[in-house]
């Protein structure tokens, strides 16, 4: 009867949690688990061969009942707690939940290890005769078994983390791998990891309930379409955006948004007209009388060419540049201090990369160096701005070579040229022009580089939130009208 009880129990409990009526990865049942769970293949096996010892009085087939209860339970529970840690998921990513759990997973194969340590402590110090008399077999097994158990957790947790954790960037994925197996150091980096995964869970929920709460508003319903431009070197790609995650924001929130569609290596003038032409079809396309522009990097002087020299000026309402060279990047002049045939094999075998990729003539060198300070001065002189344009800019400031290992030698070199305030390849001096609303950066060591402007990895920073900062500009050009 006990036997059967305690199957009856365990089915229980089972169809309760499928039914959502409670959670087995919470409070007691957690806490439970852990502490017993561990050890149950050692204790079933005691008892089925020293029923005896048992202290309820079972005969053989309640004592089987109890052990299909027992394992029936161990089996979901186990089972559910890797599969599907965390169930209210508030971020409303499937990416995230995966997260989340695998920090809940890496907590509790801690807490599980902990226990361990206390139970072996318990059983040595207060019931050593118990042990010696159990066999060195039974004692070996149950040891090997509850490691394998917890450290399952830890594995579990540690490599939903390292797969789903955008905070996390190559480099530090691989000292974690490499010093994961490394006791005590693991446990700082599995307290960093599980830190991190809140971190960003934190934040994913929080932009869920403002998204939400924007959601009714059209936050970013501009009067006119946005045009976001991308800069040297990249395409707009259907599959590999170049803005990252902010046009699907953008976008949800109400902003209706195209793109430049320039070439990656295309001359100022080239890119211009090619931005002319998209833009007018949008206009076409949409009705609509003007456009808001967005640029980054070069792409805010293939705008300004554009607007002024090609007669554009009636049909865009802003431009707003984000880390543009207007007075050139100082990084062009030690590129031109190299002999000019090595500069134009550079420049030939990146024209020829981004050949096979689709892009149309590309000209590295003629588009690079009108990067170059000198360049931008004569530039500016033939290129004033247009009136009734609105023209507005921002930076961003790398603290350090380590803020971003993809710009860690520009950025060594720009410091190196006398330019201490830079995001990797422009100044904060030269990104200026028109309305300049400041500098980019967060409170922390990092920084803000001119790919994370982009959300180029796709990465969240502390202290600093591009996708929130691209939703409060496009939220201040509608409020002003445009």
């Amino acid at each position: 009867m006990s036997g059967m009880l305690f199957l009856l129990l365990a089915l229980l409990l089972c169809i309760l949690d499928l039914a959502k009526k409670l959670d087995i990865t919470r409070g007691g049942f957690l806490a439970f688990y852990l502490a017993f769970m561990s050890h149950l293949p050692f204790f079933l096996i005691y008892l089925w061969v020293n029923p005896f010892h048992c202290p309820f009085p079972f005969n053989r087939i309640s004592l089987l009942l109890l052990i299909t209860g027992a394992v029936i339970w161990q089996l979901y529970s186990t089972l559910r707690l890797h599969i599907l840690p965390f169930r209210k998921n508030e971020s409303g990513s499937i990416r995230i939940g995966v997260l989340y759990g695998g920090q809940l997973l890496v907590k509790a194969g801690i807490w599980g290890m902990l226990l361990l340590v206390v139970y072996y402590g318990a059983c040595f110090s207060f019931f050593p005769g118990f042990l010696h008399g159990l066999g060195i077999h039974y004692l070996i097994f149950d040891v090997v078994y509850s490691l394998i158990f917890v450290w399952l957790f830890l594995i579990n947790g540690s490599i939903r983390i390292l797969c789903t954790c955008r905070r996390l960037g190559i480099l530090k994925r691989l000292i974690i791998c490499l010093t994961l197996w490394i006791p005590p150091v693991n446990i700082y980096f599995t307290y960093y990891m599980c830190r991190v995964a809140k971190d960003e869970y934190a934040l994913e929920t929080f932009r869920a309930f403002s998204n939400e709460c924007r959601k009714e508003s059209y936050t970013c319903a501009t009067r006119y379409p946005v045009i976001m431009v991308h800069g040297i070197g990249f395409r707009d790609l259907k599959y590999f955006n170049y803005w990252g995650r902010m046009p699907k924001v953008l976008s949800c929130n109400g902003a209706t948004v195209y793109y430049g569609h320039q070439k990656a290596w295309g001359t100022i003038e080239e890119n211009a007209a090619l931005m002319k032409e998209s833009i007018e079809h949008i206009l076409r396309e949409t009705g609509a009388k003007k456009v808001n522009i967005i640029a980054h990097s070069k792409g805010g002087l293939d705008s300004r060419y554009m607007i002024t020299k090609l007669g554009m000026e009636d049909k865009v309402a802003s431009l707003t540049t984000i880390s543009t060279p207007h007075r050139g990047s100082r990084l062009i002049d030690f590129l031109n201090g190299l002999p000019d045939g090595i500069y134009r094999l550079i420049a030939h075998m990146l024209d020829k990369s981004f050949q096979m990729v689709g892009d149309e003539n590309p000209d590295c060198y003629h588009s690079s160096k009108q990067l170059a300070p000198a360049y931008c001065v004569e530039f500016n002189s033939r290129v004033p701005d247009c009136k009734g344009i609105y023209y507005q800019s921002y930076a961003s400031v790398m603290k350090n070579m380590f803020s971003d290992s993809l710009l860690s030698i520009p950025y060594l070199l720009m410091r190196f040229l006398d330019t201490p305030e830079n995001d990797g390849l422009v100044s904060v001096d030269s990104a200026k022009w028109g309305t300049y609303k400041g500098v980019f950066q967060n409170k922390k060591r990092r920084g803000i580089s001119h790919g994370d402007m982009i959300d180029l990895k796709r990465e969240d920073y502390n202290g600093f939130d591009v996708i929130e900062e691209y939703i409060k500009i496009v939220e201040e050009l509608k409020e002003m009208g445009y």
